[in-house]
């Protein structure tokens, strides 16, 4: 029947009909493709030239940022100093404040004695026997006071320990206890 020659023939020619298709089609995707990658270039050029300085003012700001920190807590805290001296100043003008108080008191006080003491009717004065008390303690003997030496005083402990000293001792030392001591 047909030639096998003309089978190839003709499917040749429809696979360069088929190739020439895809090449048309495919020409604006690959001028697209172009015009792409020219565009990412331009990208990366711009990148390259602008990325560099805008990291450099990010790496400056956080500096800034850290130096405001740094000042602001030096400010606090210099804040917080002058709060303590003030309330420091304020203790010390309360503690003048009661000072002074206490002095007018004082000299108020006084005045008012010394006007007083200036205006009073003068008493006729009195002779020293007249104003000291005479001492109504009896004398002691001299065995007595020899008992109120602290060398010669034994202790109530020493004397019940020991039956024998107990039965040697007067009765004067043993009537004499701590609290009648003068």
């Amino acid at each position: 029947m047909i030639d096998p020659l003309f089978w190839l023939g003709l499917s040749i020619l429809l696979v360069a009909a088929s190739l020439t298709a895809v090449l048309v089609a495919a020409l604006p995707v690959l001028q697209e493709l172009a015009r792409a990658a020219r565009s990412a270039e331009k990208l990366f050029d711009t990148l390259s030239r602008e990325l560099p300085p805008t990291l450099n003012a990010i790496r400056n700001t956080g500096l800034e940022i850290t130096d405001l920190t740094d000042d602001v807590s030096e400010g606090v805290k210099s804040a917080s100093q002058v709060v303590k001296q003030v309330d420091q100043s304020l203790d010390n003008a309360r503690k003048q404040a009661q000072n002074v108080q206490i002095g007018t008191r004082s000299i108020f006080v006084g005045v008012k004695t010394a006007w007083k003491t200036f205006t009073r009717q003068k008493t006729p004065r009195r002779s020293p026997l007249e104003r000291l008390p005479i001492p109504e303690k009896p004398a002691l003997n001299l065995r007595e006071r020899e008992a109120l030496k602290p060398e010669n005083r034994r202790s109530k402990s020493e004397i019940y320990r020991n039956n024998d000293s107990y039965k040697e001792t007067s009765d004067w030392e043993t009537s004499f206890d701590d609290e009648d001591l003068p």
